[in-house]
């Protein structure tokens, strides 16, 4: 067996230069020999899984037999009903063992090996496979068989180069355990990890059954402007941009919440959008400058009214994903090292009573709040806003008390920290306001919003 130059070692930056100037002399190689190795329009191409489930065992021992009937007798006839399939990948490992070349290509659905015997192709197609790169993308086509050892296989009629790649891939295990290098560099993480593709593609199902969720309850998608004259709808530092023809200042919006308002003044009562958000803030593994959100209102309903849509979401997502029924015992699916249990009910509990399981008084006991604080050395803990106090505390030590596992409802927020929220008539010291915990992570709040002009 031959070695290929690309295999998994970490490089130094001589040795990639060396690769790159062999990679372009193979292309060179190529086009001397009249083959355009930037490809062309191919039709009636499968996916590396749907040709996998073409196999079929019959087929494949009615060719294999006929072929030993073959070598005792070559005037008898070769029997191939095997399915004939068309497949493009990128060259993930490759293998030259004289006149047999094997090479593994991988598309978004995995990846399928493929076998070139020299006896089957042309002389410039046998070169050609011995010539491949990892990194390549190649369009084979043959029977779907199985080789000697059982792996699954097309033994090729024709290959052709689609892309000849002049960069070396990333190793196959050598730099890509690294969390930012794999978020900064998205398809390199895509080449190395299938895993990630398969993220990618469950990610769009869950914002496809999300609109199909609202849509069915009667809310209405709407799109809303990305560029705003006042950086409204959320606490937060806008991008600032200029429109050159109006000389005018606009933000990237932070929230479509002041335009979604107003469709509601305008007459539509139930609304909602998904769409991107800009904050020009801090940047972590949980929290991007520019991210997707769903924001949705409803009128004539309140916070609780949207408990309901959004757990009933949630759950309904999750039981999709996980392939169950939405009734019993519920989904349990994979969060890091969490199993997440999205059974209905979500738990709930209130603000106020998650702050008393934490420091075992009231909130409302200032003076037993101003010591908390400074005993757990808040930032101005002597001089802060009552309430402003009591949430440092609570984010510091009553979430924690949160089961990361079981997606939580926290109720009943301070009507200090919850602005526009309408206030608990009863007690208006605290607001109609929840927020969602799933896996220690707040998801998004709700709030029955303040319409009193005067409060």
């Amino acid at each position: 067996m031959q070695p290929n130059p690309d295999a998994n070692q970490p490089t130094t930056p001589e040795d990639e230069g060396a690769l790159v100037a062999a990679r372009r002399a193979k292309l060179e190689q190529l086009r001397s020999s009249g083959i355009e190795p930037y490809g062309r329009r191919v039709d009636e191409l499968e996916s590396a899984a749907a040709a996998r489930a073409r196999f079929d065992e019959a087929t494949h021992l009615a060719f294999d037999a006929s072929q030993q009937a073959r070598k005792a007798d070559p005037a008898a006839p070769t029997v191939d009903q095997r399915a004939r399939v068309r497949i493009a990948g990128r060259v993930m490992q490759h293998r030259d063992l004289g006149k047999l070349v094997f090479f593994w290509l991988r598309d978004s659905s995995g990846d399928l090996q493929v076998t070139v015997s020299k006896a089957n192709v042309s002389d410039a197609e046998f070169a050609l496979a011995k010539m491949l790169d990892y990194g390549d993308l190649v369009v084979a086509e043959g029977p779907i068989g199985r080789t000697n050892k059982g792996e699954t296989c097309i033994w090729a009629s024709t290959i052709e180069i689609a892309t000849k790649s002049m960069a070396p891939p990333p190793g196959k295990w050598h730099g890509l355990e690294d969390a930012e290098i794999r978020y900064r560099k998205r398809y390199m993480d895509m080449f190395a990890n299938p895993e990630t593709v398969r993220t990618f593609e469950k990610r769009s199902q869950i914002v496809s059954l999300v609109r199909r969720f609202m849509e069915a309850r009667g809310y209405l998608e709407v799109e809303t402007p990305m560029m705003q004259p006042i950086a409204g709808g959320a606490a937060a530092r806008p991008f600032v941009t200029t429109h050159n023809a109006l000389d005018m200042q606009l933000f990237l919006r932070v929230a479509p919440e002041l335009y979604l308002k107003r469709l509601m003044v305008g007459g539509m009562r139930k609304v909602f959008e998904i769409n991107r958000n800009f904050r020009n803030e801090g940047v972590d593994r949980s929290h991007n400058p520019e991210f997707t959100a769903m924001e949705a209102y409803q009128a004539f309903g309140d916070y609780m009214t949207m408990l309901e849509m959004v757990e009933s979401l949630v759950h309904h997502v999750a039981c999709a994903m996980a392939q169950c029924p939405e009734r019993g015992a519920g989904p349990v699916l994979p969060f890091g090292a969490l199993q997440i249990d999205y059974r209905a009910p979500f738990e709930r509990v209130r603000y106020e009573e998650l702050f008393m399981r934490a420091f075992g008084f009231d909130m409302r006991d200032e003076a037993k709040v101003r010591a908390a604080g400074i005993a757990h050395h808040i930032d101005k803990a002597a001089t802060l806003d009552h309430w402003l106090l009591v949430n440092h505390l609570f984010e510091e030590k009553a979430e924690a008390l949160i089961d990361p596992a079981r997606p939580t409802f926290v109720l009943d927020y301070p009507s200090a920290i919850s602005p526009l929220t309408r206030p608990n008539r009863a007690h208006p010291e605290i607001a109609e306001r929840w927020d969602l915990f799933i896996a220690g992570m707040e998801i998004g709040p709700a709030y029955t919003e303040l319409n009193d002009p005067d409060i």
